[in-house]
């Protein structure tokens, strides 16, 4: 096909890299769903993927992924900047011209009797001016089919880019999928990714976490904008009014939950919405009003499948009903349909799971579906998708809540008392592991932001630029900062929150103290709320008032441990802010008070 654009710097890279790489041919992405439907043929014909039951799944297709090759792999990601200075102490860092010469060399002619496809993607709206243009090299189908659903592709993103250098270079190369040669290295000073030796779509659709969060909080960093890992929610209240939240949680904590929550019942009733801006990824920028804005940069979901069910999250689930490829799911061989644990409780006795074996799932051991299985689903399927989800202005964000999993520690919501206490509240976000992570249960795990392995820079730097954004902006205008935890326990290791939609009901306070509708009780750590201002309407035999003060409650003798561990963390980073250690001497003066 021929070239779809004259921009030199775009076609002399791929010049380059065609001499690296050897492929037998070239192919440009022009978004046609005339070549996408190709390409779905091809990959059917050489076995790549698996064509679904197209009555019950139209447009769904399944992939199985090298065994080797299930998950985002940490220990092989890289931020090659000049410095190990400059990736910081929570970052795996390598030399650049190293790293070059080390991936060059496992690429060198990897192309061989393959395709190369050039897929030219947005991230964000096409010519929103929060977008930012990327341009992947891959040999896979896979990774067109993926990213055409992930990202905008095609002609009219070249025609965005015109002949400006502003855009990320991506090279994904499958190799032999050798787990000893894996490698995702991010150059943010190049704008540049490459990928070896995988074919899993976290470590190769390099649109996502690569670009749109390592390379893009770099870039960020330099343009006076932020890229973080949260979801975007509306929360539409009776009046129609509608307040939007950015929400930051580790993995585990029900972020693609909360992005899609179903108001209870009686809040229902009362017209009471959530819409779902975005599940994982914001960029964030002050608007000509002052306010901060946000984007979700994605065009789809990249979603856990076991869980997912009609009950935890029904939209994801309706999400998945067309145009989806599953990936490393149970193939249920009677309907030509997937499976996956948690799906429902009636798993299929003919089937092939996720490994490519025949499979009882009745009397099996063996999980029919990988534990990170995946669907990559269009946001437009989504029943709760904003109708602002393609405006690319983006919307204003009244709030900014930060969350994790602490049993005992966190109260269900607390305010910050400023912005840089906001961030210092942020810096210091923990999950207690479950039984579901590898290793010892209980143990803290700190994830600032839910930044720790997404973060394209120095984490201190990366405080301190939060810090500065927060210096630019109007005190009246700035989003309120929040922390929440629903996985509260009662001394016999019971959930004290119910959690999924009830959620709503924090939300409701949250967005009601953004509005200065309520007060609140002032504690060592920030604001908790009056236990009258959650409504427990409809909770009745559930949650009681004196059960919610329970968990509302603030231990200043479990505080006094966190102190420790937040001195032991933060003395990990030598460019500490000193705002932030001036936060963390005020939370200790506090406790001890």
């Amino acid at each position: 096909m021929e070239k779809m654009t004259a921009n030199k710097s775009v076609l002399s890279w791929i010049n380059e890299k065609i001499d690296l790489v050897k492929p037998e041919k070239v192919v440009w992405i022009d978004g046609s769903k005339e070549q996408v439907e190709a390409l779905r043929a091809e990959a059917c014909a050489t076995g790549e993927m698996i064509k679904l039951n197209q009555e019950l799944l139209p447009d769904c297709y399944l992939h199985r992924t090298a065994v080797n090759d299930v998950a985002r792999v940490e220990a092989r990601t890289f931020i090659c900047a000049p410095s190990k200075e400059e990736a910081g102490p929570t970052n795996n860092w390598m030399d650049p011209a190293e790293a070059y010469k080390m991936l060059y060399d496992i690429a060198k002619d990897s192309y061989k009797g393959r395709t190369m496809y050039v897929i030219p993607y947005s991230m964000g709206p096409v010519g929103s001016k929060f977008s930012k243009i990327g341009i992947e090299l891959t040999d896979s189908i896979y990774v067109v089919l993926n990213m055409s659903i992930m990202t905008r592709v095609g002609t009219k993103v070249l025609e965005a880019l015109g002949d400006s250098n502003d855009w990320v270079r991506g090279l994904h190369c499958k190799c032999d999928i050798d787990e000893e040669k894996r490698y995702i290295c991010q150059f943010p000073q190049d704008n540049t990714i490459i990928s070896v030796n995988s074919g899993y779509g976290g470590n190769v659709l390099l649109g996502k976490k690569c670009f749109a969060l390592r390379i893009a909080s770099y870039q960020g960093k330099n343009e006076g904008w932020q890229a973080e890992h949260m979801l975007i929610l509306g929360l539409q209240k009776p009046n129609g009014e509608i307040k939007y939240i950015c929400a930051a949680f580790p993995s585990a904590c029900g972020k693609t939950n909360l992005a899609m929550l179903i108001p209870p019942e009686g809040y229902y009733k009362k017209g009471y919405r959530v819409w779902c801006v975005g599940d994982d990824i914001s960029w964030i920028r002050k608007g000509e009003d002052g306010r901060l804005y946000a984007i979700n940069p994605e065009n789809g979901f990249f979603g856990v499948a076991p869980g997912t069910n009609e009950k935890s999250n029904p939209n994801a689930l309706a999400s998945t009903k067309k145009g989806t490829i599953f990936t490393n799911v149970a193939l249920n061989l009677d309907n030509n349909t997937v499976w996956w644990e948690g799906l429902d409780k009636n798993p299929p006795e003919n089937a092939i799971e996720w490994k490519g074996s025949k499979w009882n799932g009745k009397t099996s051991e063996e999980k029919g579906a990988h534990p990170n299985s995946r669907f990559t689903a269009p946001a437009v399927n989504c029943p709760c998708i904003s109708s602002e989800f393609e405006n690319p202005q983006g919307v204003p964000i009244s709030a900014f809540v930060f969350g994790g999993r602490r049993a005992k520690l966190a109260p269900l919501v607390y305010q910050s008392r400023s912005w840089n206490h906001g961030v210092f509240v942020g810096s210091i976000m923990a999950s207690e592991t479950t039984a579901a992570a590898a290793g010892a249960v209980g143990v803290v795990r700190r994830d600032p932001m839910a930044m720790l392995p997404f973060c394209g820079y120095n984490m201190a730097d990366y405080w301190q630029h939060w810090i500065d954004i927060g210096a630019g902006l109007d005190p009246e205008k700035a989003p309120k900062i929040f922390n929440v935890n629903w996985f509260r326990k009662d001394d016999d290791g019971n959930f004290m929150w119910p959690g999924f939609g009830d959620n709503l009901r924090v939300l409701d306070w949250i967005i009601d103290r953004c509005e200065g509708k309520v007060d609140a009780v002032e504690t060592p750590i920030g604001f908790v709320p009056n236990a009258d201002d959650i409504n427990l309407e409809g909770l009745e035999g559930e949650v009681s008032k004196a059960q919610l003060e329970e968990i509302l409650s603030v231990d200043k003798a479990l505080w006094k441990t966190e102190v420790e561990g937040i001195g032991e963390f933060y003395a990990k980073f030598d460019r500490l802010p000193a705002t932030l250690k001036a936060e963390y001497e005020t939370l200790k003066k506090n406790i001890e008070g």
